[in-house]
């Protein structure tokens, strides 16, 4: 059970500095201005947020099969057995690795985001999701965005279980967190105006408290001042669980109850000669 948390931890860890990081980047090297002059953009900030995830997973995927994620924990739980009894302990540990790696970005760019915000009031969504990416121009409400994350999150989860499941046709040569990296690069390219798919409770939470601790006094509200924190943990969750149950019900319960030969095996000789 340790080496399953600190797999999470580290693996998580590792998700949250490139995905954390990216966004830093880019926010503090001015690519969000109006025209764009700075350090990339939001595609560079999606790519980097799947590479995250896929280099997240090959980290960690041995030893504790790389959840990285507490509502990817819950419906594995729900729908594939994974133990109940983990579920605390996984989410804890992702949240505490999202949490330190937060401190370290925030640390490696305090310079640059304490002279372009130095309320620190303007970059919050370096760190944590708001509705519109912050955006108030954009009227989002906390309810639109839970919406969003319910919707992103059960796409992420339909598409992990349909990638992982032995039963139906797996990527193979070890390449199954990559392709879940491309699935965070598109989601975050068609899902990402209304809440900045978190699709990740300990994504967000841990990040956010790291903030909190370092001077976003209004880390836990949107924009409009309303209590927001609460939208990117309890969206994904159900999301979680209505994509996992949806793969079982589209696409589980019809694959064959044994794992398939692979195509054009030659089928081993039984009996004594064999």
């Amino acid at each position: 059970m340790i080496g399953e948390l600190s797999a999470e931890f580290a693996g998580t860890m590792i998700l949250i500095l490139f995905g954390v990081g990216v966004v830093a980047q880019v926010v503090a090297g001015g690519g969000l201005t109006d025209p764009p002059g700075g350090l990339g953009n939001h595609d560079s900030i999606a790519w980097a947020w799947g590479l995250g995830v896929t280099m997240g997973v090959y980290v960690a995927a041995r030893l504790s099969g790389a959840h990285l994620n507490p509502a990817v924990t819950v419906a594995l739980a729900a729908f594939k057995g994974f133990p109940w009894s983990k579920v605390a302990p996984y989410a804890l540990a992702q949240t505490a690795g999202a949490f330190v790696a937060a401190l370290l970005v925030r640390w490696n760019y305090c310079e640059a985001l304490s002279t372009i915000d130095p309320t620190h009031t303007k970059t919050q969504g370096v760190f944590s999701t708001l509705p519109a990416n912050g955006n108030p121009n954009l009227p989002v409400t906390e309810w639109g965005a839970l919406r969003d994350q319910i919707i992103g999150t059960a796409i992420l989860l339909l598409l992990i279980l349909a990638i992982t499941d032995l039963l139906n046709t797996p990527p193979g040569a070890n390449l199954a967190p990559f392709i879940i990296g491309l699935v965070v690069v598109a989601i975050g390219m068609a899902w990402g105006t209304d809440a900045g798919y978190a699709i990740n409770p300990a994504r967000d939470f841990g990040p956010r408290l790291a903030s909190f601790i370092t001077g976003y006094g209004g880390a836990w509200r949107d924009q409009y001042g309303h209590f927001y924190f609460w939208v990117p943990i309890v969206g994904p969750l159900i999301g979680g669980l209505v994509g996992a149950g949806l793969y079982k019900f589209f696409i589980g319960r019809f694959l064959p109850t044994a794992e398939p030969e692979p195509p054009g095996r030659v089928p081993a000789p039984e009996g004594p000669e064999a």
